[in-house]
């Protein structure tokens, strides 16, 4: 008897692991749906128009961070909702709006440089949203000018001293 019912009841959790494993994807955890998924599918979702692409900060000096705001309207149907911004080095910071851009509305992506070493530079910031074009690339360029060293003059000599009799 005891042999039967734990037959019975090994037979029935096999029966329940086999069944859990059938259900219907619907019942199952669904993944969240990124925005990259689903606006470059969706002919109404929000597009980026942005004033410029590329800026050139031109000359600028050694040591002093410089800043630009890549200023954009949405032209889409749907809100534009920025998931992130990465620049391509840490010498480049960039912020962005974190409420979503309604249709007809604009924003700005503010991108900060630290012109650390002098050279010319070219640096990327890619925006990832559920836009049309769901990863856009903006850049910015420039020269960093070496600083010219100041140095101080030499002491003239003293013309104020006698000389010894």
């Amino acid at each position: 008897m005891k042999k039967n019912l734990l037959v019975i009841g090994l037979f029935l959790a096999v029966s329940l692991t086999v069944e859990a494993q059938n259900q219907p994807a619907a019942t199952q955890p669904t993944q969240a749906i990124t925005p990259t998924a689903t606006g470059a599918n969706n002919p109404n979702a929000g597009e980026f128009k942005f004033q410029e692409e590329t800026y050139d900060f031109g000359k600028i000096p050694k040591g002093i961070p410089v800043t630009h705001d890549f200023t954009f309207t949405n032209v889409g149907k749907e809100p534009i909702i920025i998931s992130n911004v990465q620049a391509s080095c840490g010498c480049t910071t960039p912020s962005w709006p974190k409420e979503p851009i309604l249709p007809g509305k604009t924003g700005a992506i503010k991108v900060q440089y630290n012109a650390a070493s002098p050279g010319s530079f070219n640096k990327s910031i890619t925006i990832m949203s559920n836009s049309k074009t769901p990863t856009k690339v903006l850049y910015v360029k420039g020269t960093v000018e070496a600083q010219v060293e100041q140095t101080t003059p030499e002491r003239a000599p003293n013309m104020l001293s006698t000389p010894n009799n």
